[in-house]
C-alpha cells in the first residue's frame, strides 16, 4: 500500500478470478499505477475496491486489470429511449447517470432514441436506471439487459451440459474396455480414437478456460489454481494421444481420457455450485437495494404529484399512506402512524412517529398518513450509507487473511514441485519397490496427476471474505454495522469493555426518583416553582414531574442562583431555599436531612434540600434510570468472558451504586471529558479494549480504543471514529455485536483450518503415502470431485452464518 490518503474509491467487478494467487496479480497490477494508493479484491462477489488521488481514469485500471490476465464484469443495459429531442436531453442523461455510485459509462444516442449504460450489478440495477431516465423527464420504451452474473452462470451451464455429454460416455466406455472383454466389435487402437474423439472437445473447448488462466497467470509471473488443472488434465490428455496415434511407442499402454475429460466436468460443477453459493453472500446487500424506493408521492402547489425518487428535492413534502414506502429521509410535519423500521435498524417493533420525528427513507408505513418533508437525498441517506458501509466492510480485508494471502503465494510453486518428486520417485524407485502392477510410466503419472489436480488454493482464498460478507451482511440486518474486517477480527478478540455512562447504560435523562417530606405537603410543588427558573438538568426533571402530575409550577416572585449550591425564591410572601446540605446549615431537621441525602447519594442519587427561613421540609432525589437490558447486556458479556468497565465524569459514589445494580466489575469516576482517552489507552494496555459511547461527545475516546462502538446513532450513521455502529439506542446491541463478531471469526478460523487441514491431507494421500501400507491409492477422478467440494464446503460453511441469530435478539 502506498502511502498518502485516498481521495476516491472506485469499486470494478472483475471475472476470472479464482484463487488468492489471482487476487494478487489484480492488486499488484493496480497498486503500480501512479496515483493509486490501495487496490483491495474481494474475492467472495469478484470485485476490487481501488483507493485513488482522482487522477487515475477508470479506463487505466481496467488495462492493468486485463495486463494481470482477467477481465471486467461490468453489466451492460440497452434502453430504447422516448423524448429526447436536443443535444442538451442527451447531455443531461449522460451527466446524471454518470453521477451515480456504480456507474461506469453511459453513452445517449439522439439520432436511434437509445441508451447504452456499463454499471456495477452489485450497487446498480435496470429498475434503478429506469427510474433515474424517468426522472430526467424522458420515457422508456423497451431495455435489453445482460447481466453479467447471469450470463456466467449460463456460460458454465452449458459448458458442463457439452462436457457431461461428452465425459460421461468416455468414462462409461473406458470403464467398459478396461474392466470387461467389451469391445464393441473395435479394435484396440479405433477403441482408443473414439475416446479421442468424444474427449478432445472438453478438453480444448470446455477446459479452455484453465489454459486462459494459465497463460494469464504466466504472464504475471504467478502460478495459479488453473495452473494445476490445466497441466493435470493436459499430461493425462497428451500422454493418452500419443498412445493412440504412436503405439508402436507404447504397446499394450493404457489410455487416460476418461481422467482428463472427467477431471474437468467435476471441476467444472464444482465451479458452477461454488459461484451459485458465492452469490447467497451478497443477498444481505441486495436486500437493502431492494429497500431504496422508486416513486414518491410529492406536493406541489397543493397537489399530488407521483414522480420518480430521483426528481425529488430537499424540502419537498412527501405524503406517505398506510402499507407505503417512505421515499426519503425526513421530518414528520403532519399526521402521525406507526412505521416497520425492522429492516434498517433491525427493531421488531414499529416505531410510533408523531410530528417533528425523523422517519428513514425505505422503511414502511402501516396504519396512519403522513406528510414527510425530505431532508436527505440519494448517497446521504441512512439506507445509502449502511448500503456504503456495508460495501467498504465486505471490501475490507482482516489481518488474519494475511496467513491464506502468504500460504497461497508460494502454494502452487510447492505443488508443482512435489508433484514433480512424486512422479520422479514413484517412476525411479517407488514402482520396483513396491510392486505396482500398473506400468511404470502410467503408474507415476497417475500419481502426479492426482496431486496437482487435488491441491487446493482457492479454498484459502474463500475462507476469511466469504465468512466477512456474510457476517457483516448479517450485522446489517439487526442494525450493526461494522466498518471493515479489521474492526471485526478485534471484536472477536476483546477481553476489555468500556463503557461511558450517561446516556449509554443510563438514559441521559434525569427523574425524580424520591420525595420526602417533613411535615409540608407540597414540597415537590414549592421545588418545582423555584426550578422553573433554572436551567440545571435536576430542574429539568422536578419540573417534568410536576407536570406529569400537576401541570405547570407557580412563578416564584424572587429568584437567585448560587452556584454549586442551589438556589433562593420566594412564594407567596414566604422565602426558601432549594440546594445543597450547605444551604441548610443552622434550619431545624439539617441533620435529618443530611442522613437521608447521604442514604440516597449511597444509592447513586443526587439530593437536594428545601427548607423556608427556619426549618428544612423535605428532600428531593433525581437519578439518572438505568436503560432497559443494560443489566442483560453487561450479564451477557460477563458470560463471554468479557470485563466490564464504567468511565464516566460522575462523582466515584454515584457511578458505584450504578455500577453495582448492572454488575459492572470496575469504575473509573470523575474522569474528565478530555481526560476520558487517556483513561481509554490505559486499559488498553491490559488487553483488547472496546469504548461504547454516543459517537460525538465521546469521539476522542471511541478513536483510542482497539474498537469504538457508538451506540444510538439512529440516522447518523456515518462516525468516523466508531468501528462499529450501531443504529438503536440498546446496549443489547453491544453484547449482539460481540456475540456476531466472535461467531463470524469461528468461521473464518474453521474455513482456514479445513483448508489447510484439507492439503496437508489430501496431498500426501494423492502422493501415494498408503500405497505401500494399505495398497491404497487416490484416483484422478476422485481428487477432481475433492477439489471442487472443498471450495463449496468453505462457502456453504460461511453461509451457515445467515442462520445465526444473536442470543440478545431471540426474544425480540
Amino acid at each position: 500500500m502506498k502511502e498518502g490518503a485516498a481521495s476516491q474509491t472506485v469499486r470494478i467487478p472483475v471475472s476470472g478470478m479464482k484463487c488468492v494467487v489471482c487476487a494478487g496479480a489484480v492488486e499488484e497490477g493496480l497498486e503500480a499505477l501512479p496515483g493509486v494508493n490501495e487496490a483491495s479484491v474481494n474475492l467472495g462477489n469478484d470485485t476490487v475496491t481501488v483507493r485513488h488521488d482522482g487522477s487515475v481514469p477508470v479506463e487505466e485500471m481496467e488495462k492493468a486489470i486485463r495486463a494481470a490476465g482477467f477481465d471486467t464484469a461490468w453489466t451492460r443495459l440497452r434502453l430504447t429511449v422516448e423524448g429526447m429531442e436536443c443535444a442538451s436531453c442527451v447531455q443531461g442523461l449522460e451527466s446524471s447517470l454518470l453521477s451515480k455510485e456504480g456507474m461506469r459509462s453511459a453513452s445517449a444516442n439522439l439520432a436511434t432514441g437509445t441508451l447504452v449504460a456499463e454499471f456495477d450489478g452489485g450497487l446498480l440495477d435496470r429498475e434503478r436506471i429506469e427510474s433515474m431516465v424517468r426522472a430526467a423527464g424522458l420515457s422508456v420504451a423497451e431495455s435489453e439487459a445482460e447481466d453479467h452474473h447471469a450470463l456466467e452462470m449460463r456460460e458454465q451451464r452449458r459448458l458442463i451440459a457439452i462436457a457431461a455429454a461428452l465425459g460421461l460416455p468416455v468414462f462409461v466406455l473406458s470403464m467398459l474396455f478396461g474392466m470387461t472383454d467389451v469391445t464393441l466389435g473395435l479394435e484396440a487402437w479405433m477403441r482408443n480414437l473414439l475416446l479421442f474423439a468424444l474427449t478432445t472437445p472438453v478438453q480444448l473447448y470446455c477446459g479452455r478456460q484453465f489454459y486462459v488462466g494459465t497463460l494469464a497467470a504466466l504472464r504475471a509471473r504467478r502460478a495459479n489454481m488453473d495452473t494445476l488443472i490445466a497441466m493435470g488434465t493436459t499430461s493425462a490428455y497428451v500422454y493418452s494421444s500419443a498412445v493412440t496415434f504412436l503405439p508402436w511407442y507404447f504397446p499394450d499402454a493404457h489410455v487416460y481420457f476418461e481422467s482428463s475429460a472427467m477431471i474437468i466436468l467435476l471441476i467444472l460443477v464444482g465451479k458452477y455450485l461454488e459461484m451459485f453459493a458465492r452469490h447467497g453472500t451478497t443477498e444481505a446487500i441486495r436486500r437493502l437495494m431492494d429497500l431504496q424506493p422508486r416513486s414518491a408521492t410529492v406536493l406541489r402547489d397543493g397537489k399530488e404529484a407521483l414522480v420518480s425518487v430521483d426528481e425529488l428535492e430537499i424540502g419537498d413534502l412527501v405524503v406517505v399512506r398506510p402499507g407505503g414506502q417512505v421515499p426519503a429521509d425526513g421530518l414528520v410535519v403532519e399526521g402521525s402512524s406507526a412505521v416497520d423500521e425492522s429492516m434498517v435498524t433491525g427493531e421488531s417493533m414499529p416505531a410510533v412517529k408523531v410530528q417533528g420525528d425523523e422517519v428513514i427513507g425505505g422503511t414502511m408505513n402501516q396504519n396512519g398518513t403522513v406528510t414527510v418533508r425530505v431532508t436527505r437525498l440519494g448517497k446521504d441517506t441512512v439506507l445509502s450509507q449502511i448500503v456504503r458501509m456495508v460495501e467498504d466492510a465486505q471490501a475490507s480485508k482482516a489481518p488474519i487473511q494475511r496467513i491464506a494471502d502468504n500460504v497461497s503465494a508460494y502454494f502452487v510453486p510447492v505443488v508443482i514441485v512435489v508433484a514433480l518428486f512424486t512422479f520422479a520417485f514413484w517412476y525411479l524407485f517407488g514402482h520396483g519397490a513396491y510392486g505396482a502392477e500398473e506400468a511404470r510410466f502410467a503408474f507415476a503419472l497417475t500419481v502426479f496427476i492426482t496431486v496437482l489436480v487435488i491441491s487446493c488454493p482457492c479454498a484459502l482464498g474463500l475462507a476469511t471474505p466469504t465468512a466477512i460478507m456474510v457476517g457483516t451482511g448479517k450485522g446489517a440486518e439487526y442494525g450493526i454495522l461494522i466498518r471493515n474486517g479489521s474492526s471485526l477480527e478485534r471484536a472477536g478478540k476483546l477481553r476489555l469493555m468500556a463503557f461511558d455512562k450517561t446516556g449509554t447504560l443510563t438514559e441521559g435523562r434525569p427523574e425524580v426518583t424520591d420525595v420526602i417530606a417533613y411535615g409540608e405537603d407540597d414540597v415537590l410543588g414549592i421545588s418545582a416553582s423555584g426550578e422553573s427558573r433554572s436551567e440545571h438538568p435536576i430542574a429539568a426533571a422536578v419540573l417534568a414531574r410536576h407536570r406529569e402530575e400537576r401541570g405547570e409550577p407557580l412563578p416564584p416572585e424572587d429568584f437567585s442562583a448560587e452556584p454549586g449550591r442551589g438556589l433562593r425564591f420566594s412564594l407567596g410572601g414566604r422565602g426558601f431555599v432549594l440546594g445543597t446540605i450547605s444551604m441548610m446549615r443552622g434550619r431545624e431537621g439539617e441533620a435529618r436531612a443530611a442522613e437521608d441525602m447521604a442514604r440516597l447519594a449511597s444509592l447513586g442519587r443526587t439530593p437536594i434540600a428545601l427548607a423556608d427561613d427556619k426549618t428544612v421540609l423535605g428532600v428531593i432525589a433525581v437519578a439518572d434510570p438505568v436503560k432497559e437490558g443494560a443489566a442483560e447486556a453487561i450479564a451477557d458479556l460477563k458470560e463471554m468472558g468479557v470485563e466490564t468497565v464504567m468511565v464516566t465524569g460522575d462523582r466515584r459514589e454515584a457511578a458505584e451504586a450504578i455500577a453495582a445494580e448492572l454488575g459492572i466489575s470496575r469504575v473509573m469516576a470523575e474522569v474528565l471529558p478530555g481526560d476520558k482517552a487517556e483513561a481509554v489507552k490505559a486499559l488498553a494496555a491490559e488487553g483488547t479494549t472496546a469504548m461504547v459511547g454516543d459517537g460525538i461527545n465521546d469521539a476522542p475516546a471511541l478513536a483510542a480504543a482497539d474498537v469504538g462502538i457508538a451506540m444510538g446513532s439512529g440516522t447518523d450513521v456515518a462516525i468516523e471514529t466508531a468501528d462499529i455502529v450501531l443504529i438503536r439506542d440498546d446496549v443489547r446491541d453491544v453484547a449482539a455485536s460481540m456475540r456476531l463478531s466472535r461467531r463470524t471469526l469461528s468461521k473464518i478460523y474453521q474455513n482456514l483450518f479445513f483448508a489447510f487441514i484439507y492439503n496437508v491431507t489430501c496431498i500426501p494421500l494423492a502422493a501415494g503415502v498408503l500405497y505401500p501400507s494399505a495398497g491404497i491409492l487416490l484416483p484422478p477422478m476422485a481428487a477432481a470431485a475433492a477439489m471442487a467440494l472443498s471450495n463449496v464446503s468453505v462457502v456453504s460453511n460461511a453461509l451457515l452464518l445467515k442462520r445465526y441469530v444473536p442470543e440478545t435478539k431471540r426474544s425480540a
